[in-house]
């Protein structure tokens, strides 16, 4: 199976503190920075699953462009698009507390600019699945990017997964001109969280729905799963692992990636 994902590769820097705060506060933290960002995310752990795949986004020459790169392309990612020689390579900076919960910051740097016309349809040929981060449909002009690359994929019988990424995000963006985009997309598999789904006002279209609800596992279509019983580390990426693990194998194989991502440090595998 071939897995493409269009969207983000940033540096990742993922902070898991001991919980102390305040102005005048001192702690100590252990931390991961690597190659992160939704598509790269689900494009790693779908290798690391056992399928090929192919990640497809902007990104930066600069020193955190070169890490993140490397890293995935160390994870048997293959790496294709437009490498900005002069701009600012996206970040994302996670606060992970004691319990596991985290607050992400992000900058997505070049990302967003990624356009049309910089892709190359024959990125996608053999595709089984495009999986589009909800972050490719908020900012022109990466959308129409996003909406070329789907048309490339369904053209030839493939299948196109979003992600709904950031209730923020919708909110931002306006929820009226995402379900717009979405219902052109026609998503074969739509994810979310409960968050998102309010705040996008209801079941987005698409063939399928799964539902992410973290410790009390997933829906697909309002049937449950359980999430598997693990360790809480980090909870950063889970859904990512989890959107993997469904794209290769489906729900079972869905759990066993959100529960092996929860357990170490960092949304990579």
């Amino acid at each position: 199976m071939l897995v493409c994902a269009l969207g983000d590769l940033l540096l990742d820097v993922i902070v898991r503190t001991d919980g102390s705060s305040g102005p005048d506060a001192e702690g100590t933290a252990e931390t991961r920075v690597g190659a992160g960002g939704q598509a790269a995310n689900v494009a790693a752990w779908a290798v690391m699953l056992g399928a090929e795949a192919r990640f497809v986004g902007k990104r930066a020459a600069d020193g955190a462009g070169e890490l993140a790169a490397r890293e995935l392309a160390s994870r048997g990612v293959e790496l294709l698009g437009p490498i900005d020689a002069e701009g600012r390579n996206g970040v994302v900076v996670s606060l992970v507390d004691p319990e596991g919960a985290r607050t992400m910051l992000s900058d997505r740097g070049v990302a967003p600019e990624l356009r049309a016309e910089d892709l190359d349809v024959r990125w996608f040929a053999g595709c089984e699945w495009l999986h589009l981060s909800g972050y490719s449909l908020f900012r022109r002009p990466i959308e129409e990017a996003a909406a070329k690359a789907a048309g490339a994929v369904q053209a030839q019988g493939g299948s196109v997964s979003v992600d709904l990424s950031s209730a923020a995000g919708i909110r931002s963006h306006g929820p009226e001109r995402l379900l717009s985009r979405l219902g052109l997309l026609q998503p074969d598999v739509v994810f979310a969280n409960e968050g998102e789904l309010a705040a996008i006002g209801g079941e987005p279209p698409g063939k399928a729905l799964v539902v992410k609800r973290g410790s009390e596992g997933f829906t697909i279509d309002g049937r449950s799963y359980p999430a598997l019983a693990t360790e809480i580390v980090d909870t950063t990426g889970a859904g990512d692992a989890l959107a993997a693990g469904y794209l290769v194998g489906g729900p079972e194989l869905a759990a066993e990636a959100a529960a092996r991502c929860v357990a170490h440090l960092g949304a990579m595998p």
